[in-house]
């Protein structure tokens, strides 16, 4: 319940309720799945109106950190899983440095021809033959992301035949066939789930989430792999740290690598 007593000034009293409950989230006051109190008793602890508690819990729920559900209360969700887009590790060992149990199903590997925008993407003509892998991707036992992509057949024979399950793709592509992945142009843009990749993320359709879209190169800036990922919206959030370098400064700035995809 309340940490503090709200004071009338400059901070708005529903934004007070809200930086209160947010603590009392954060030291697992209330843990994961627990019913909060209602509105009622709520208003009640702070003084405050039902409305002013009605607007700090919706900002809370705006953050993916409750969940309102008309008839029965508000509940603790899992807290988003902060993820680099820049970074070069891969989901496996990101979810291992979390204390997480990384898991990876495979929901299809197949030949495909090429549709139009894999064979640009890849620099091969309409309807050669390439790789289609579907992967999803689960940390401690909770579906994440949804993984696709395509890989020129004739550079990867025999990699349907591996068990893309336990075995990194990155690593296979590096070891068996001396192509090792180094750099990745990619896209992210918010959408709603589909009814199936919905199924597969354990989320309803038209769900939000993010589309990370783009090709990953080799060292001669061969294309080799076009990849969508679905990342879940409610339990993902990326962040990009960026050198800002203002007019008139002298100093120079190394460039970053560009990111390594996120099902590496």
């Amino acid at each position: 319940m309340p940490r503090f007593r709200l004071q009338a000034g400059p901070v708005p009293l529903h934004h007070q309720v809200y930086v209160d409950l947010r603590a009392a989230l954060d030291v697992g006051e209330y843990g994961v799945g627990d019913r909060l109190p209602t509105e009622r008793a709520l208003a009640a602890a702070y003084g405050c109106s039902l409305i002013t508690v009605r607007r700090a819990l919706d900002e809370l729920s705006r953050e993916g950190r409750l969940q309102r559900t008309q008839g029965s209360g508000t509940y603790v969700l899992p807290p988003r899983l902060d993820r680099d887009f820049a970074g070069q590790m891969s989901f496996t060992e990101e979810m291992q440095r979390r204390g997480l149990d990384p898991e990876t199903r495979l929901i299809a590997a197949r030949p495909e021809a090429a549709a139009e925008i894999v064979a640009e993407a890849l620099g091969l003509e309409p309807g050669s033959p390439t790789l289609y892998l579907e992967r999803l991707r689960l940390a401690g036992g909770e579906p994440l992301l949804l993984e696709m992509v395509h890989l020129p057949a004739e550079r990867f024979p025999g990699l349907l035949a591996s068990d893309l399950e336990h075995n990194s793709l990155y690593d296979l592509l590096t070891e068996r066939y001396g192509t090792p992945v180094v750099r990745a142009r990619e896209a992210l843009e918010p959408v709603l789930l589909p009814a199936r990749e919905a199924g597969l993320l354990g989320m309803r359709p038209r769900s939000l989430a993010l589309l990370v879209e783009g090709t990953a190169f080799t060292r001669n800036d061969v294309p080799v792999e076009f990849g969508r990922t679905y990342v879940r919206g409610d339990r993902t959030r990326y962040y990009v740290e960026r050198v800002v370098v203002r007019s008139g400064a002298r100093r120079s700035v190394e460039p970053e690598l560009p990111a390594i995809p996120v099902g590496a």
